[in-house]
């Protein structure tokens, strides 16, 4: 059976190709849990595929619906105005497709306790690293 759903984590992208790996990393465990679904990655600048790319070869898989998940930590200026330009004009070249956009990861409360939680392990390692000097 082949997917008829596909999310697409959408990156910002880096010059350093060691970047995208936690990306990567995020993709194969999400699409170890979900796989009757595609599970692909795109990015904004610096990176390959672009969002365009990934959209149309998706659609071209016969995907009908696509969720893009930002993978960003705040919702900038990237999301709120290219963000929507790209999906007008992807939504535009791709009239049959349903195009999703998902909250950027970073708003989210989940991912927020999560940062929260790593955070507090770093001050509570530096107090006691402070406390207790070798």
């Amino acid at each position: 059976m082949s997917a008829v759903s596909a999310l697409i984590l959408f990156g910002h992208g880096a010059r350093d190709p060691e970047w995208v790996q936690p990306l990567r990393a995020v993709r194969d465990r999400v699409a170890a849990a979900h796989p009757d679904s595609r599970v692909e990655l795109a990015f904004l600048e610096f990176m390959s595929p672009d969002l365009a790319a990934r959209v149309a070869e998706l659609a071209a898989a016969g995907i009908s619906r696509i969720t893009i998940l930002p993978m960003f930590i705040a919702q900038g200026g990237h999301l709120k105005r290219e963000l929507p330009e790209m999906l007008a004009a992807l939504q535009a070249a791709h009239p049959g497709l349903n195009l999703e956009l998902a909250p950027a990861i970073g708003t989210t409360e989940r991912i927020i306790a999560a940062m929260a939680v790593q955070a507090t392990d770093y001050l509570q390692t530096t107090m006691n690293a402070t406390k207790n000097p070798e």
